[in-house]
């Protein structure tokens, strides 16, 4: 099945790669959900009816695209630009089933196999220069899975919260004319946490490009109609970062509690939130006997964020009460 639009094509091959959208501009909710249910679309030939095909639309407006045979976020994102002729480095993140900039539905690891696929891509460049007053900053940081680390809550009264001008969504380009790009979440966390306090600095950002209704909408939270029905299907597709994607069931309710407790410790102790990586951490401690068995597990595996012991005692201890009976399907 095709991928897409591809470069310098004729028209008649585009259209046949894309589901039009009558409505124009973003489609989310129903119009969503009928490309979702393949509205207008044959049905696979027999021969292709194990391939995962999704549906994909730029958040800010464009028609419907069509890709599959991805393994990991930066193949997705590559198939993403081939679908719509653009550089896959325009783009920031993805939202699952909603155009809106909702950091509760962004695309991690795993994708239901309902779902779908919005890509936000860059919009305005800006400088802003921030008087550090307070030791916290109020940012939680988190990354697209491709070398993008970006801004996924203000918390509320901190420093950031009165930079107007810096918004959730916003992808952290520079930090005192650092260039974090390509590096990841918690080390970009770790910078902004090392900056010294009662002094400025300056932070460059990229913000994703957005409709005039979510400029309009943006404080209100409003969602249309049909935009919670997140990971509905029956299974979902895993993406590694070596190997290939598979298809596994979907996380049962205690299992995502779970995973939200971790993601909430991984906010509190280093700044960041990342759901896939707590499912890992989850996954990594369901099966170890005792605290030292699971930092040693947790060492091997994600050496590299040199998580502080306190964290890592508090992350067996909320794996330990999911044990109780809480990992049984």
């Amino acid at each position: 099945m095709p991928l897409g639009l591809r470069k310098k094509k004729n028209k008649s091959k585009e259209n046949s790669n894309l589901v039009e959208n009558e409505e124009g501009g973003p489609t989310a909710g129903r119009a969503a959900k009928s490309a979702v249910n393949g509205a207008g679309l044959p049905p696979p030939a027999p021969s292709q009816r194990t391939k995962l095909v999704f549906h994909t639309q730029l958040a800010h407006g464009s028609p419907t695209g069509r890709i599959e045979g991805f393994s990991n976020v930066q193949e997705l994102y590559d198939k993403i630009a081939e679908a719509f002729n653009i550089n896959s480095s325009e783009i920031l993140f993805c939202t699952l089933n909603t155009h809106r900039i909702d950091m509760d539905k962004l695309l991690g690891g795993q994708i239901g196999l309902e779902d779908f696929i919005f890509a936000h891509v860059k919009g305005v460049k800006k400088e802003v220069e921030v008087l550090k007053s307070q030791d916290a900053l109020g940012l939680t940081i988190t990354d697209n899975g491709a070398g993008y680390a970006f801004i996924k809550r203000i918390k509320e009264g901190s420093v950031m919260d009165g930079v107007k001008v810096i918004c959730v969504g916003d992808h952290l380009e520079c930090i005192n004319q650092k260039n974090v790009v390509g590096v990841r979440h918690y080390e970009v966390a770790r910078l902004l946490k090392e900056l010294p306090r009662d002094q400025p600095f300056t932070l460059k950002l990229v913000e994703p490009m957005k409709t005039f209704e979510a400029l309009e909408a943006r404080s209100k939270g409003t969602t249309a109609g049909g935009e919670d029905r997140i990971g509905s299907g029956r299974g979902t597709l895993r993406l590694r970062s070596k190997g290939p994607a598979t298809v596994e069931d979907m996380p049962t309710e205690i299992e995502e509690k779970a995973v939200q407790k971790v993601d909430d410790l991984l906010e509190s102790y280093m700044g960041i939130r990342d759901r896939e990586l707590a499912a890992t951490m989850v996954e990594v401690g369901k099966d170890k006997k005792n605290p030292d068995e699971f930092a040693m597990a947790l060492d091997e595996a994600l050496g590299d964020f040199a998580f502080p012991d306190e964290f890592v005692f508090d992350v067996w201890g909320a794996i330990g009460d999911a044990k109780e009976g809480r990992f049984q399907t």
